[in-house]
C-alpha cells in the first residue's frame, strides 16, 4: 500500500471515529474523554507492540522527538478539538480542522524544502477546494442538534485552528524519526500517546477543575470511546506514521485532510438530511483531486 492510501484510509477511519466520540465526548467533556481515550489506545498499542517485538525496533535517542510530537498533536492537539467539537458540532470543527493540511504544506516546504508540482499540485489545490465546499455547504438545514453552537463562537473556532496547528506541527516533529524504515510504527504511535497520557494523568491529579468528567463513566460509554480510540488513533494514526515514513508532510496532511468528505454520506446517514449539492460537488473535487495526485 502507497503512502497516499495509507493517508485516505486514515481519513476514512476519522471520519467514522468523528460520528462516534460526539456522544462520549459531550457526555464526559473534553479532557476527561481524552484522557479516558489515551489511556484504552495507550493499552492497546501497547499489547501490539508487545507481541509484535516492535519496541525493541525503537532507539532511545527517538522517544524525546515523539514525546514531543505526541504532547503537541494529542495532548494539545486532540484535546482542543474535543473542545471545539463540543462546542460547534462535527461539521464546523472539521472544517477548521482540515486548515492542518495548509499549515502542514507550509512547514514542509520551510523546513524540509518539499516541493507540490504538475498533477500532483493541481490534484493538491482540487482537494482543498472540494474539502472546503464539502464542509462549507455540508448541511441544508441547522435544524439538527449536532449544528447548535454551545458557547462561544470566537472560542470555539479559536480552539479549531489550534487543533489544526498542533496537528501540523506534530507531523512535522515525528516525520523525521518516522523517515528511519526500522521503527515499527505502533510502537511510534505508543511513545506519543504515552506521553501525552501522562500529561492528561497529570493534570487529574493535580485535580485541576477543567479536567474533572461532567458526567460518571459508564459501559456505553467506554465502549464507545475504546471503539473511537482504537479506529482514530491505534489504526487512523498509526498510518498516518506510515504515510510520513514514504511521503511528503504537506501531501500526506493533504489527503488525510479528506475526513470532511468521507464524513458527507456518514451524517445524511445519522441526521437523515441530506448534504446540499455544492457539498457534493466538493466531493467530486476532491475525487478528481486524489485521482490525479494517486496517477502522477
Amino acid at each position: 500500500m502507497g503512502y497516499e492510501w495509507c493517508a485516505l484510509a486514515a481519513a476514512t477511519l476519522w471520519a467514522i471515529a468523528a460520528l462516534i466520540s460526539v456522544k462520549p465526548a459531550r457526555h464526559l467533556g473534553a479532557f476527561a474523554y481524552s484522557r479516558w481515550r489515551m489511556l484504552m489506545v495507550t493499552l492497546m498499542l501497547g499489547c501490539g507492540s508487545l507481541l509484535t517485538g516492535g519496541w525493541q525496533s525503537l532507539p532511545l535517542g527517538a522517544w524525546p522527538t515523539l514525546a514531543l510530537s505526541g504532547l503537541i498533536g494529542i495532548f494539545i492537539g486532540d484535546t482542543a478539538l474535543f473542545a471545539c467539537m463540543n462546542r460547534l458540532g462535527p461539521r464546523r470543527s472539521g472544517l477548521l480542522f482540515s486548515c492542518h493540511a495548509l499549515f502542514s504544506a507550509l512547514l514542509g516546504v520551510w523546513l524540509f524544502s518539499e516541493t507540490l508540482a504538475g498533477p500532483r499540485l493541481w490534484g493538491a489545490a482540487l482537494v482543498l477546494c472540494g474539502v472546503w465546499l464539502a464542509i462549507t455547504f455540508g448541511r441544508r438545514g441547522q435544524g439538527h442538534e449536532w449544528e447548535t453552537v454551545r458557547g462561544s463562537l470566537l472560542t470555539g473556532v479559536g480552539l479549531g485552528l489550534l487543533a489544526a496547528l498542533c496537528q501540523s506541527s506534530s507531523a512535522v516533529i515525528a516525520k523525521p524519526v518516522m523517515s528511519d524504515p526500522t521503527i515499527d510504527p505502533i510502537t511510534a504511535s505508543l511513545a506519543r500517546m504515552s506521553a501525552a497520557l501522562m500529561a492528561h494523568s497529570l493534570l487529574r491529579w493535580l485535580r485541576i477543575p477543567l479536567t474533572m468528567p461532567l458526567r460518571p463513566l459508564n459501559r456505553e460509554i467506554l465502549g464507545l470511546i475504546s471503539l473511537n480510540g482504537f479506529l482514530a488513533m491505534a489504526l487512523g494514526m498509526t498510518l498516518i506514521l506510515v504515510a510520513l515514513r514514504y511521503g511528503d508532510v504537506g501531501m500526506v496532511s493533504i489527503l488525510s485532510s479528506t475526513t470532511p468528505v468521507v464524513l458527507l454520506p456518514l451524517l445524511w446517514w445519522h441526521t437523515g438530511q441530506r448534504p446540499a449539492l455544492p457539498a457534493w460537488l466538493g466531493a467530486l473535487l476532491t475525487s478528481g483531486g486524489i485521482a490525479l495526485v494517486l496517477g502522477a
